[in-house]
């Protein structure tokens, strides 16, 4: 049993491959994302029926082979596919998945990509959920934990990092009051929700909320930077 490795992780896809087997994306903490086939996993009675769900969530027992795992055991503890009751939060969680399997690689560690997708299903699972707020702070953080994100705590021409009033779109960083020019001024509440992003652990991400205005704002500044370190259409998005 030495090649069996017990992971924490979330399924991030699904794919059927044969009359009664699927073949999983799954992120994991240690292992990083893995691809592990769920032999039977197709068949109403096998027990990797709900553990082959795209957000399923737990401890993933695999099975290691030549050049691929095989699913041994599953237990899981959320099922947010189940849980999301709305359409749009539904899919506001798939492109989350999507985003993730984007950003990771196989065979290198994945424990805080697997903490945000954790805290981004159990925020959108709340029917009371902002998703358009949850795709900034998803994707923005996300973009923290891979190092390309812009600089949001000091000035892009002087380096201050007092009275920042706006962001520069065609150079990617925050302006000061003293180097404005033709920029537009940001709501204050912007400039901290966007620095608080890019701080704030895991567990306090979607501590927050904003008015109609600040997240205009978010989404002006988050969504083409996010398109611009992106390279893939994520079909999620057409649905919402």
């Amino acid at each position: 049993m030495a090649d069996v490795s017990e992971v924490p992780g979330m399924v991030l896809s699904s794919m059927d491959i044969s009359e009664y087997d699927k073949r999983l994306v799954i992120l994991t903490s240690s292992l990083g994302k893995v691809t592990a086939f769920a032999r039977g996993a197709r068949r109403q009675t096998s027990r990797f029926l709900g553990a082959s769900q795209p957000m399923a969530f737990g401890k993933f027992m695999l099975y290691r082979g030549r050049n691929s795992y095989s699913l041994d055991n599953a237990n899981i503890s959320n099922y947010f596919g189940n849980e999301i009751k709305d359409v749009d939060s539904l899919y506001t969680g798939m492109y989350f998945l999507e985003l993730a399997d984007y950003f990771t690689k196989e065979g290198l560690e994945g424990t805080d990509i697997l903490k945000l997708l954790f805290f981004s299903m159990k925020y959108i699972s709340n029917p009371n959920a902002n998703l358009e707020l949850a795709r900034c702070i998803f994707e923005l953080k996300m973009l923290v934990l891979n190092g390309i994100y812009p600089d949001f705590f000091t000035c892009i021409n002087c380096g201050s990092d007092k009275e920042l009033v706006a962001f520069d779109n065609a150079r990617k960083g925050m302006v000061c009051k003293k180097c404005l020019k033709s920029q537009k001024t940001l709501d204050s509440s912007t400039i901290y929700a966007l620095q608080y992003i890019v701080a704030s652990d895991l567990e306090h991400l979607y501590s927050f909320n904003v008015l109609p205005n600040v997240l205009e704002e978010l989404k002006k500044i988050v969504y083409p930077y996010t398109n611009a370190h992106t390279d893939k259409k994520f079909n999620s998005l057409d649905f919402l």
